[in-house]
């Protein structure tokens, strides 16, 4: 392999653990109430450490955790894991569109398995065209932060009073804030989506004919209803289109 596309590659790997850091530092503090609630259901620190290794998705573990802890059936968790974390795919499917043209299909399944809403925000505002080395940089600080965070969580139990712990579970959203106000901020058609998605989903929440809607499938309907609406009312020229690629 010629030394100038080492040395690329290394610059995009390098850029990618430089966007994933704060990531990776956020996932740290969230990821210890993960470890806290799964010594509580009954798991051991190995368990929840790799539960989160695994997985890297919090409603979907707290939900598993829920389930584990209730007794529930491996079906029930199956169902319960797929409902919460579709709309993962639909990330996914909107991602594909920004990586480059040499990734191939492996490196694409890698590039999925830590998907997650930041990481996702991060990407698809990213000016280049995504690599696989930036992609793999973005993603594995975050999914280490995530699992140490476990791991320490785990180990110290029930020390912390449960006032800390919800206080951490707060953090995930709030740096999911941190990383969409400001590309909203710049961007109006964002910042419509955006209005549009949370409006759809309090809309879900507080009428009572929607009641019966879980909230991972509310999520899923709120994505896609708001994604298809900015589509419709902000379509990218052809001629934009064409530049980016």
């Amino acid at each position: 392999m010629p030394i100038g596309i080492i040395h690329k590659m290394k610059a995009e790997l390098k850029e990618g653990l430089k966007d994933g850091l704060p990531i990776a530092l956020g996932y740290l503090s969230v990821s210890f109430s993960i470890g806290i609630m799964a010594i509580s259901s009954g798991l051991t620190v190995f368990q929840g450490a790799w539960m989160s290794l695994t997985n890297v998705t919090s409603a979907g573990q707290f939900a598993g955790l829920a389930v584990i802890a209730s007794g529930g059936t491996v079906l029930e968790l199956m169902l319960t894991q797929l409902i919460i974390n579709l709309r993962y795919a639909l990330m996914s499917l909107s991602l594909s569109q920004k990586l480059s043209g040499h990734i191939s299909l492996w490196q694409r399944m890698v590039i999925a398995f830590a998907n997650t809403d930041e990481i996702f925000a991060v990407a698809v505002n990213h000016s280049k065209s995504l690599t696989f080395p930036y992609m793999v940089g973005l993603e594995s600080l975050p999914v280490l932060g995530w699992t140490g965070g476990t791991v320490i969580g785990a180990a110290a139990g029930q020390v912390l009073p449960a006032s800390v712990s919800s206080a951490l579970n707060v953090a995930l959203y709030g740096m999911f804030i941190a990383i969409v106000v400001p590309a909203a901020a710049k961007i109006r058609p964002v910042l419509i989506v955006v209005i549009l998605a949370a409006a759809l989903r309090c809309i879900l929440y507080y009428l009572p004919w929607f009641s019966g809607v879980s909230a991972g499938t509310a999520i899923i309907i709120c994505t896609v209803l708001a994604s298809a609406a900015g589509a419709v009312i902000f379509p990218v020229p052809q001629e934009e289109s064409e530049e980016k690629e």
